[in-house]
């Protein structure tokens, strides 16, 4: 019966290892104070999907998690600024806007905004196994085919 246990607690931590719970920033202005963060949460080890959830944080004014909905552990999360100072956050196909005075507004977008996207400030995404924020040069803009 001991053996049972054992071998059972054994073969469960290779699916508890499978989980994705994880998150990236970018420091928006050079600061920790003035943030984007990009938090992966799977609650499910044999789900492929996982809950995306961005946190715009202007401290110590404010702070607030937004949801991005399900995505998968590859899903590219795009950051755009468009001239007022507002972020477009992109998740695939998905387009929310936000911005970082009050952190609390929070809109999906049907279609691009008619001015454009804005300038794109860079991207999160998966390498090397570990979530992190890619920044975009300006120099390369568009030039990035991952």
């Amino acid at each position: 019966m001991r053996l049972r246990v054992l071998l059972t607690a054994l073969f469960a931590v290779p699916l508890l290892a499978a989980c994705v719970d994880d998150r990236a920033s970018w420091q928006i202005d050079d600061t920790r104070e003035h943030t984007l963060s990009l938090i992966r949460e799977q609650p499910l080890v044999w789900d492929k999907k996982v809950n995306l959830y961005v946190v715009v944080s202007r401290m110590p004014a404010c702070t607030r998690r937004h949801s991005l909905g399900a995505g998968t552990e590859n899903t590219r999360v795009e950051i755009w600024q468009v001239p007022s100072g507002a972020f477009i956050v992109k998740a695939g196909r998905r387009m929310y806007a936000t911005e970082s005075q009050t952190c609390e507004a929070w809109a999906r977008l049907d279609e691009e905004p008619e001015g454009g996207l804005g300038e794109l400030r860079g991207v999160f995404r998966t390498r090397n196994g570990e979530l992190t924020f890619v920044a975009e040069k300006p120099d390369q803009a568009g030039g990035d085919d991952e």
